[in-house]
């Protein structure tokens, strides 16, 4: 009867190892790490682990260690590194039971975390990478981002390797697919993750209906404000309109009725050697 209890207990004992939830939303900005309690009691403590560059050990970050805090400040880990970037990691504990670690996420780039942004296209995904950091100018095509990808809810285990952004196609519309980015140096991974972001694949349908929104938008900006403001200006600006079309030089309005001065006619038709005969303006 004994060993059975015995074996009972250390049958909940597991259970409770297996179910002990880990911590949530490890995020670390600027070497501050942050993160939310595995559960809602209240004896459970956290361990802050880091890993550098050139090893595969993780060890415990001295501060941090069964810390019943959701916050750690992870500096001195800096020193630790070569290129000064580490991946952190936190655990929960709880009476002696251990849960899984997570990884820690960056949700701004800096000098150890690339900075992302996403595009979706009908059948494809954009990651825009920035080739101007750190890591680039100082190991130009030795640093490499690796882009992690999948369907929201499963394992990110696809990954491309590029040097700046990267296109990932053959995806399919109307799902959505999650996204996370980490430098790599001569192959190995360097600095915590960016954190996953994930976009929906539109379909061909949905950029019609995009182009047909946009051009309906067009016409109604056009009807709304181009056509009232043309009828403005040709029923109220017509006299400006009218002073613009005239000529530069104006001509008199008796241009072509102004009769031409007796002497100019004169001169004109008569000769010196011509006579001059008086004018008979009566006979009777």
């Amino acid at each position: 009867m004994l060993r059975i209890f015995l074996w009972i207990q250390a049958f909940v004992q597991v259970l409770s190892v297996v179910t002990l939830a880990p911590p949530q939303n490890i995020h670390v900005n600027k070497w501050q790490l942050t993160w939310t309690h595995a559960s809602e009691k209240e004896d459970v403590s956290y361990t802050v682990q880091y890993r550098s560059f050139d090893t595969s050990v993780w060890k415990d970050v001295q501060a941090c260690v069964q810390t019943f805090s959701t916050s750690c400040n992870v500096t001195s880990t800096k020193a630790e590194s070569e290129h000064g970037c580490v991946m952190l990691r936190v655990r929960a504990e709880r009476q002696g039971l251990t849960s899984k670690p997570v990884k820690a996420c960056s949700r701004h780039g800096d000098s150890c975390t690339p900075e992302v942004s996403l595009t979706a296209r009908p059948g494809s995904l954009t990651v825009f990478l920035s080739g101007n950091n750190s890591m680039a100018l100082e190991y130009a095509d030795h640093a490499k981002h690796r882009v992690y990808y999948g369907k929201e809810g499963e394992s990110l285990q696809k990954y491309e390797d590029a040097l700046y952004s990267v296109s990932i196609p053959g995806l399919e519309e109307g799902q959505r697919y999650c996204i996370r980015v980490q430098y790599m140096l001569y192959d190995k991974p360097v600095g915590p993750e960016s954190c996953t972001q994930c976009e929906v694949i539109p379909g061909s349908e949905y950029e019609r209906q995009q182009t047909a929104i946009i051009t309906a938008v067009v016409v109604v900006v056009v009807v709304l404000i181009l056509i009232p403001a043309i009828a403005y200006i040709l029923i109220f600006q017509r006299g400006r309109i009218k002073k613009c079309l005239q000529p530069p030089c104006k001509i008199p309005d008796n241009f072509l009725l102004e009769p031409f001065p007796e002497h100019h006619i004169l001169s004109s038709t008569s000769s010196p050697s011509e006579e001059r005969y008086d004018v008979i303006t009566a006979m009777e």
